[in-house]
C-alpha cells in the first residue's frame, strides 16, 4: 500500500484506502465491514462536509453584517413608506416570516459570537453589603464591541451612575442595566474612588464576561410599569420613522473634550449619511453610519449643541479680531489732551462701524454647517430629470465639456440658454446661443427675482433666467447649467432637485527641482507660472471649503474626451440610482 500524504484531504485518503482494500480476494469480516462503511454514500457525504468546513475555518471568514435582523427591520420600515406594489408587498411578507427571522437571528448570534464565553455560575458565598438599597449583580458578555453605556459622576454625592444606554449595545440587549443605576464594582474592582474616565478604560479593556455590581435606580416594580407603559402605550414620537442626516462637518470623538465617553463616540466625515436612532438627549444623539458593516450605534453632537459650539467659536474669533483692531497707533509726541480727544473720537466711530459690521455678519451667518436631514429619492419615469449644475474653478473650462456632451447626445441632454442685452451677431439665432432681450426687460426680470444669476460684461447684461431652466426641463431631457458656486443656493429647491458637479482642472504640482507646475489646455500640456498655478490651486480650494457641503460630485478634468466620458458616466448613474437628497425635496 502506498504511503498516504498528509497534505491530501480526509476524503481522498479514505478513497485511496478503499481502493487498496478492494483487490484483496481473501477479505476478512472486519475488512469487509470497513469496505462497506467507506463505500457508503452518506459516509462520503459527511466526510466531504467535514473537509469543506475545515477549509472554511482556515479562511477565517468574517460576516458581511453583524445585525442582519435589525437590517431586515429597517428595510421593512423603508419599504412600507414606498408606493405600494406587488413586489414590495411580497418582499415585506417574506421578511416577516418567522422562519426567515429565525435564520437572521441565528446568523447574528454566530456573527457576533454571542454564544460564548459561558457565564460563570453565581458564587455561593457572595457577600452583599448590608445597605438599605438592594444590590444587583449583572453578567454581560462583550466581545470587541463597546459596552454600550456611558457613566457620569454626581458631584455632591460622588456616586457613579449610568448616564445613557446606547441602542442595540450589549447593555441595551441585556435589559438589565438602566439609566440612573449606581455602579459599585466592575469585575470585583471597586469604582468609588475612580473617575469616569478611569472606569471607562477598565470597561474598554474587558473582553468576554463582565460582572457589574449595581444599585438599581428604581425598584423592579417600577421597571415593570415602565416596560408596560413603553410597549403597550407607545408615545407617538417613538412611532416616527428613523431620521437620516448628512454630515456637513468632520467629527473625531477622540478630540472632543465635551463628549461624556470618547469610546462611545461615532466618528464620521463630511458627506457621511447618519441614521439618528435616538434624540432623547438634547446634547448627544445616538446614531449609526449608513453603510457600516457592524452598524454600531455611537454618540454624536446634536444639531443644536453643535450650532452653539460653532456660534461660540465664531464669537471668540470676532472678539479677538475686535481686540486686535482696538490697538491704537498714534504719535507719542502729541499733546496729551489732543491724544485723548482724538482717541475717544476714533473709538466712538470705530465702535459704531464694528457694531454695524458685527450685525451684518450675524445676519449672514444664521445657518451653521452641522447636519442636513435627507431622504432617499427614487426618480419616477414620469418625473422630470434632476437639474445638473456644473461649477468650475479657475482653468476648468467646463463650457467646452458641456457643449461636446450636448453635441454628442442631442436627444438626451440640453442646456439652459442664457439671456443677454447685447446685439445679436449675424450667425446667431434667437433662443439657441442666447435669448436676446432689451435692457429694460432684463432689468425688470432682475427686480422680479427671475434670474438665478446675472452680471455685466462690457456694458452688456448676461444671466440665466429661471424660466429658461423650466422650459428645458419640460422637454424631458437632462438639463445642464453652468453656474457660479454662489448660485447653488438659489437653485436648491424641490422643483429642480439639483445635482451639483464641481469640475477642477488637473494640475501637476511643481517639484522641488524647480520643475514648473503643468496642466492640460486643449489636450496639450501647458506649463504654469507660479502666480497662475497659485491662483488655479487657491480657486479650487476656496470653492471646496466654502461650498463643499453643497457639492454632490467632484470631477478632475484631464483631457477633454476622458473628462466627457467621466461626466457621462456620472449622469448615467444619476438617472439609474436612488440618491440621498434633502428631505424637504421629497416631502414637498
Amino acid at each position: 500500500m502506498p504511503a498516504l500524504c498528509t497534505a491530501e484531504g480526509l476524503h481522498e485518503l479514505l478513497a485511496l484506502l478503499t481502493a487498496q482494500l478492494r483487490p484483496d480476494a481473501n477479505l476478512t469480516a472486519e475488512i469487509s465491514f470497513l469496505t462497506e462503511v467507506f463505500s457508503e454514500n452518506s459516509f462520503n457525504s459527511i466526510i466531504k462536509i467535514h473537509q469543506k468546513l475545515q477549509q472554511h475555518i482556515q479562511q477565517n471568514p468574517s460576516p458581511a453584517v453583524h445585525r442582519a435582523a435589525a437590517l431586515s427591520k429597517d428595510i421593512t420600515e423603508e419599504l412600507q413608506s414606498e408606493p405600494n406594489n406587488s413586489d414590495i408587498r411580497e418582499l415585506v411578507h417574506l421578511l416577516a416570516k418567522p422562519h426567515l427571522q429565525a435564520v437572521l437571528s441565528a446568523h447574528d448570534t454566530v456573527a457576533c459570537k454571542a454564544f460564548g464565553p459561558m457565564l460563570p455560575p453565581m458564587p455561593d458565598d457572595l457577600q452583599v453589603e448590608d445597605k438599605e438599597e438592594s444590590m444587583r449583580i449583572v453578567h454581560l458578555v462583550k466581545n470587541k464591541e463597546p459596552l454600550g453605556a456611558t457613566i457620569r459622576k454626581i458631584e455632591h454625592t460622588g456616586a457613579i451612575v449610568v448616564a445613557r444606554i446606547m441602542r442595540d449595545g450589549a447593555a441595551d440587549r441585556s435589559g438589565l442595566v438602566h439609566i440612573g443605576d449606581e455602579l459599585k464594582e466592575v469585575n470585583d474592582i471597586p469604582v468609588e474612588d475612580k473617575t469616569p474616565e478611569e472606569i471607562s478604560q477598565i470597561l474598554a479593556q474587558c473582553q468576554g464576561s463582565i460582572t457589574l455590581k449595581l444599585i438599581p435606580a428604581v425598584k423592579e416594580k417600577d421597571h415593570l410599569n415602565e416596560y408596560r407603559k413603553t410597549f403597550h402605550k407607545v408615545p407617538r414620537r417613538r412611532l416616527k420613522s428613523k431620521v437620516h442626516m448628512r454630515a456637513l462637518f468632520d467629527y473625531d470623538p477622540s478630540e472632543d473634550k465635551a463628549i461624556p465617553c470618547r469610546e462611545a463616540g461615532l466618528p464620521f466625515r463630511k458627506g457621511d449619511i447618519l441614521q439618528v436612532v435616538s434624540q432623547d438627549d438634547s446634547v448627544w444623539w445616538q446614531a449609526k453610519r449608513v453603510g457600516d458593516v457592524n452598524l454600531r450605534t455611537g454618540l454624536i453632537p446634536s444639531k443644536k449643541f453643535q450650532e452653539k459650539r460653532l456660534a461660540y467659536r465664531q464669537k471668540r474669533i470676532a472678539l479677538e479680531q475686535e481686540k486686535n483692531s482696538r490697538r491704537p497707533s498714534y504719535d507719542q509726541s502729541c499733546e496729551k489732551a489732543g491724544i485723548q480727544r482724538s482717541f475717544r473720537l476714533s473709538r466712538k466711530c470705530q465702535k459704531t462701524h464694528q457694531n454695524k459690521k458685527k450685525q451684518t455678519k450675524q445676519n449672514e451667518s444664521t445657518e451653521y454647517r452641522t447636519y442636513e436631514e435627507v431622504a432617499i429619492y427614487h426618480r419616477h419615469p414620469s418625473d422630470s430629470h434632476r437639474l445638473v449644475v456644473l461649477v468650475g474653478s479657475l482653468g476648468a473650462k467646463i463650457n467646452e465639456m458641456r457643449q461636446r456632451l450636448f453635441s454628442e447626445n442631442p436627444n438626451r441632454y440640453n442646456v439652459a440658454v442664457p439671456s443677454t442685452t447685447r446685439q445679436k451677431k449675424p450667425h446667431e439665432r434667437q433662443g439657441m446661443e442666447y435669448h436676446f432681450v432689451s435692457k429694460p426687460s432684463f432689468e425688470a426680470d432682475i427686480q422680479k427675482n427671475r434670474f438665478v444669476e446675472h452680471g455685466a460684461y462690457k456694458d452688456n447684461l448676461y444671466g440665466i433666467n429661471v424660466d429658461s431652466i423650466r422650459t428645458m426641463m419640460l422637454k424631458k431631457k437632462m438639463c445642464l447649467v453652468e453656474a457660479n458656486p454662489q448660485t447653488i443656493k438659489h437653485l436648491r429647491r424641490s422643483e429642480f432637485k439639483p445635482y451639483v458637479i464641481f469640475v477642477k482642472p488637473f494640475i501637476q504640482e511643481p517639484r522641488a527641482n524647480s520643475t514648473p507646475a503643468k496642466t492640460l489646455e486643449n489636450d496639450v500640456i501647458k506649463e504654469l507660472g507660479e502666480d497662475e498655478y497659485r491662483e488655479m490651486f487657491q480657486s479650487a480650494v476656496y470653492i471646496e471649503e466654502k461650498y463643499g457641503h453643497l457639492i454632490d460630485k467632484v470631477l478632475v478634468k484631464g483631457d477633454l474626451q476622458t473628462a466627457c466620458n467621466e461626466l457621462k458616466a456620472i449622469l448615467d448613474n444619476l438617472e439609474r440610482e436612488p440618491m440621498w437628497v434633502p428631505s424637504r425635496w421629497v416631502r414637498s
